[in-house]
């Protein structure tokens, strides 16, 4: 996207995603501490002075901007695809692989890029339940609409992948916190509250988020050689015009249920740093339906998973 860009790495076992313009996801282990109760109210507390800062308006001018420029570009869809992007069994096959198992970045490497090497394949095994949190910064009729399109994605989800998704519900795992420049610190609060032992690097980027990174998610699993995520926590800037907002709840939550990477061959999809869609595409559709069959369990590597995939997509009929 233009200066957004997508990446994509491993921390500590846990899936990062961050976005740059678009998302991005990482990988980390959860420590064995006991986690905190949440303070009350978590984050969401009011501000003395609820005025936007001059970072956080900054910020909105800026990505409305880039809102504006990539529209008028023709990109950002919101179609899902069609005739103009027809895709087959072969390259949802070879989608698949590259976005599901492999990473941009190393482990506990931060940014450094990874060595090529595919990783074994990460999915939740036990039912997702979404929360929704704001910062204080977020105005009462954002956080609606937010909670609303976060409860229909979810949803949606859940149909595509026949994985139980939902949101409001007790005792949450992937929390989806939406946040502006002036919650940066609540937000580290938070996160320390949410997973006491996250790993440094991973905390860093949330502490010091660069622009360019529109969004972000880490995935964690249980701990070594347990590629069954546990909890998430997904990142949305509240500074964000509607579209891009949406591209990033899209992008960060089907990525927070394993479909790590990017690939610039992956079309129609979001999955793809050139920003030509904003929403989960009809092609994407099919890589989480691959992604849950029953048949992929977490932790196979490529060469187990290779024959299944060819099997769950025999019965795909394209183009579409």
């Amino acid at each position: 996207m233009t200066d957004l860009r997508r990446i994509t790495s491993a921390v500590a076992g846990a899936l990062l995603a961050l976005t740059l313009g678009a998302c991005t996801p990482l990988t980390g282990m959860l420590g064995s501490a006991p986690e905190q109760r949440p303070p009350q109210p978590s984050a969401t507390g009011e501000r003395e002075d609820d005025r936007p800062s001059s970072r956080s308006r900054a910020l909105a001018r800026h990505y409305a901007r880039v809102q504006e420029d990539l529209l008028a570009k023709g990109l950002l869809r919101t179609d899902g695809g069609g005739a103009d992007t027809p895709f087959y069994d072969t390259d949802l096959q070879r989608n698949f692989e590259r976005i599901a198992f492999y990473d941009e970045y190393a482990r506990d490497g931060g940014l450094r890029a990874s060595d090529g090497r595919a990783s074994r394949l990460r999915k939740w095994a036990r039912p997702v339940r979404m929360s929704v949190e704001f910062g204080a910064s977020v105005p009462d009729d954002q956080r609606e609409t937010d909670r609303r399109i976060i409860a229909d994605y979810a949803a949606r989800l859940s149909r595509v992948t026949g994985h139980p998704i939902r949101t409001g519900a007790g005792n949450a795992n992937f929390h989806v916190l939406v946040m502006g420049e002036d919650d940066r610190d609540a937000a580290i609060t938070r996160i320390k509250t949410l997973v006491p032992r996250i790993n440094a690097s991973s905390l860093a980027l949330f502490r010091t988020l660069p622009r360019s990174i529109h969004c972000l998610v880490i995935a964690f699993s249980g701990g070594a050689g347990d590629y069954s995520y546990r909890k998430a926590i997904a990142f949305i800037r509240a500074e964000h015009p509607d579209l891009l907002r949406r591209s990033c709840v899209h992008e960060e939550l089907a990525q927070g249920l394993g479909l790590a990477n990017d690939s610039p061959e992956a079309r129609p999809s979001i999955f793809n740093d050139d920003d030509e869609f904003a929403l989960l595409t009809t092609h994407d559709e099919k890589l989480l339906e691959v992604l849950y069959d029953p048949r992929l369990k977490p932790g196979m590597s490529v060469e187990e998973a290779r024959p299944i995939v060819r099997r769950i997509l025999d019965g795909f009929s394209g183009p579409v």
